[in-house]
């Protein structure tokens, strides 16, 4: 069922952080899209590559996240934890959530299993002398664990927790938040798609489950098309009610839909798509062809473009503009549909569409595909779908500003 229909006033978001491998912050992040910059290349971080002769694995990898935390706290942060702080920061200041009381905020964490890498690192290194195991490993491999590092270090007061939907945790986070705002349990909810920083194992099982492209780039919605790449990213949405936005409004959350369709593993369903997608547009009070711009979950991956392209096609989205943002930064997993929704909110911003890379050959030429360059567009409304493995549907639908709709 659709979430409730918000009411004349929905949420909307007022705060965005990013950090991909376009680099930190969000003019580094608007840059790189509407360049449609490409920055794949062999994953290099340690714990990710077999060094057995194997080809390697390709994505995208971002800079170190910037030193926020305080020297001792640092230390005992991972890779998921700085690049959370960070993107929170960037996020924070612009909404000015200063000005709220800290009990009236919350933060809701997408993404499960964010620190795969540097638990497989930590074994490697202390196999041999468990005895010598730091004892904070007792907690900071715990997804929450980026739930209390943020709310150390922010005035979160009103809840802090995780919630996971594997690909599409990150959309499932900017759920939660607008339907915490709109039930009135808190002011401005964090919605934060986490950095999930996998180890070459997680690697290795999406190569042998077929779903990992062997490089060097990624070709979504394309006939070249061979799979996924890796990306890491993080970002944060900050969705308040607009009475007290303390910052630009990029845009409003219309209406959400959230399914589950019953698969257990990695399968795409359209039939779920289609029916998150159908109730997002519901609770938005809105008509397939009210929607002037899609970004796709468009992963590269055969059967999920194919069952994707489904979707728009029962959908009626034929008129719509179309991108792919994982042709640019990859795949975030966890962190995918907070980005891209990131990313939507920005082209709604700035009124230009980012180009899908590497689509030469597109598997229907009937969709409106934006090729080659950015391309100017004002977006009224734009659906953004993101999924799962385990048969999670999520799809999002944001309208222009109060007064830029009409």
């Amino acid at each position: 069922m659709p979430s409730p229909r918000p009411d004349v006033h929905p949420p909307v978001v007022t705060g965005i952080g990013v950090g991909s491998g376009l680099g930190h912050g969000k003019d580094a992040f608007r840059q790189g899209l509407f360049e449609g910059r490409s920055v794949f290349a062999p994953l290099a971080r340690p714990g990710r590559q077999r060094g057995d002769g194997s080809p390697p694995f390709f994505g995208v990898e971002m800079p170190d996240p910037p030193s926020i935390l305080p020297p001792r706290v640092e230390r005992t942060a991972g890779l998921s934890g700085r690049a959370a702080v960070a993107v929170l920061d960037e996020a924070w200041r612009e909404a000015g959530l200063d000005r709220l009381v800290p009990e009236r905020i919350g933060l809701i964490v997408g993404g499960t299993n964010l620190m795969a890498r540097e638990q497989f690192l930590s074994l490697r290194d202390y196999a041999e002398r468990l005895d010598f195991l730091p004892p904070r490993h007792g907690h900071v491999f715990l997804d929450t664990d980026i739930c209390g590092l943020c709310a150390s270090q922010f005035p979160i007061r009103g809840f802090a927790h995780t919630v996971g939907a594997a690909s599409a945790s990150g959309a499932a986070a900017i759920v939660a938040a607008a339907e915490a705002v709109s039930s009135g349990r808190v002011d401005a909810c964090i919605a934060l798609g986490a950095l999930q920083d996998v180890s070459l194992m997680d690697l290795q099982g999406f190569r042998a489950l077929g779903a990992l492209g062997a490089g060097p780039v990624c070709r979504p919605m394309d006939r070249g098309h061979d799979g996924f790449l890796y990306g890491e990213a993080c970002a944060a949405l900050v969705v308040t009610r607009p009475e007290l936005a303390g910052g630009t409004i990029y845009g409003r959350v219309l209406g959400t839909g959230f399914c589950a369709d019953g698969s257990r593993g990695p399968e795409p369903n359209s039939e779920g798509q289609v029916r998150a997608a159908q109730d997002a547009l519901a609770a938005a009070g809105l008509a397939a062809a009210d929607i002037d711009y899609v970004n796709g979950h468009a992963t590269g991956t055969p059967s999920g473009d194919d069952a994707e392209l489904e979707t728009l096609r029962r959908l009626g989205l034929a008129h719509a503009r179309v991108n792919a943002t994982k042709s640019i930064i990859g795949h975030g997993l966890s962190a995918a549909g907070a980005i891209e929704a990131a990313a939507v909110l920005i082209q709604m911003h700035e009124g230009w569409l980012h180009p899908v890379l590497h689509l030469e050959t597109p598997l229907d030429e009937g969709f409106g595909w934006v090729q080659g360059a950015v391309q100017e567009h004002r977006i009224r409304h734009t659906l953004k779908l993101s999924f799962g493995f385990g048969g999670s549907n999520v799809a999002l639908v944001f309208g222009a500003p109060e007064g830029e709709a009409a």
